[in-house]
C-alpha cells in the first residue's frame, strides 16, 4: 500500500496529537515508545482517509483517477500556501498607504483558496462512464477563451493562448471519441502548479522588496495579476466542463 503524508489529512494529525499527549501526560510513557506510537496512528488513520477518498471516485479510467487524485492534493496544498502569504503579507503590509496591494494580494489568496472545492465540484460531473466531456462542452469553452484572449493583452493574453492551445486538443479528441477528461484535468494540474511557483516568487519578492520604490511595487502587482490570469483559465475549465 502506498504512504500517504499524515500532515495533508488534519483529522489524522489531530487523532496522532491526542495519542501523543494522552501518553506523555496521562500515561508517562516514555518518548521512545509514545512518539512512533503516535506516528503510526497518524500515519494510519491518513491511509483509512485516503482509501477513502479514492473508492469514492466513481471513474472507470484509472489513468483519471490517478491525474484527479493528483490534483486535488496540488490545490489543497495551494491553498495552503496561499493562507500562509495572507498571513504574511498583513504583517508586511501594515501602513495604509500599502492598502492596495494588500487588498490585492488577500483577494488573490482568496481566489486561491477557492480552488480544492472548485475542482471537487468538477471531479463531481467527471463520475461514472458516461460523463465524457461533449463536443459541445469543449467548443463553449474554446469559444469563451477566445473571446476574452480578444479582449485582454499582456500576461493575461499569453495565458489565454495556451489554454486554447490545450481546449483544441482536448476538442480533437472528443471528435475522435476518446476521454478528454484526463487531458482537461492535467490543464488544471498545470495550471496548479503555475499558480504554486508564481505564490512562491510573490512571497520572496514581498519579503525582500523596497516598499518605498514604486517600480518595486509594479513589479509586485505584475505577479498578482500573473496569479489572477491562472485562476481566470480555472475558472473557465471548470465552470462549463
Amino acid at each position: 500500500m502506498k504512504l500517504v503524508n499524515p500532515l495533508h489529512y488534519p483529522l489524522a494529525v489531530f487523532l496522532g496529537g491526542i495519542v501523543l499527549v494522552l501518553g506523555v501526560r496521562l500515561g508517562q510513557l516514555p518518548n521512545l515508545i509514545i512518539i512512533p506510537t503516535a506516528a503510526a496512528i497518524a500515519t494510519g488513520s491518513a491511509l483509512i482517509l485516503n482509501s477513502k477518498r479514492t473508492v469514492s471516485l466513481n471513474i472507470d479510467n484509472p489513468a483519471l483517477v490517478q491525474e484527479i487524485q493528483s490534483v486535488q492534493q496540488q490545490a489543497k496544498l495551494l491553498a495552503q500556501k496561499a493562507e500562509a502569504l495572507r498571513t504574511e503579507a498583513k504583517q508586511l503590509l501594515a501602513d495604509s498607504s500599502q492598502l492596495e496591494l494588500l487588498v490585492a494580494i488577500e483577494y488573490a489568496c482568496d481566489r486561491t483558496g477557492e480552488l480544492p472545492a472548485k475542482i471537487d465540484r468538477l471531479v463531481q460531473r467527471l463520475q461514472g462512464s458516461d460523463s465524457l466531456l461533449s463536443v459541445t462542452e469543449l467548443q463553449q469553452q474554446l469559444t469563451e477563451v477566445k473571446t476574452k484572449k480578444s479582449k485582454s493583452s499582456g500576461v493575461a493574453r499569453q495565458q489565454l493562448e495556451r489554454l486554447a492551445i490545450g481546449l483544441e486538443n482536448n476538442l480533437k479528441l472528443a471528435r475522435q471519441g476518446q476521454d478528454a477528461r484526463q487531458a482537461q484535468v492535467i490543464s488544471l494540474a498545470t495550471l496548479a502548479i503555475e499558480s504554486a511557483g508564481i505564490l512562491q516568487q510573490l512571497q520572496n519578492r514581498l519579503r525582500t522588496a523596497n516598499l518605498e520604490d514604486n517600480e518595486e511595487i509594479q513589479e509586485l502587482k505584475s505577479q498578482i495579476e500573473e496569479l489572477k490570469s491562472r485562476q481566470e483559465s480555472v475558472e473557465l475549465l471548470v465552470a462549463n466542463s
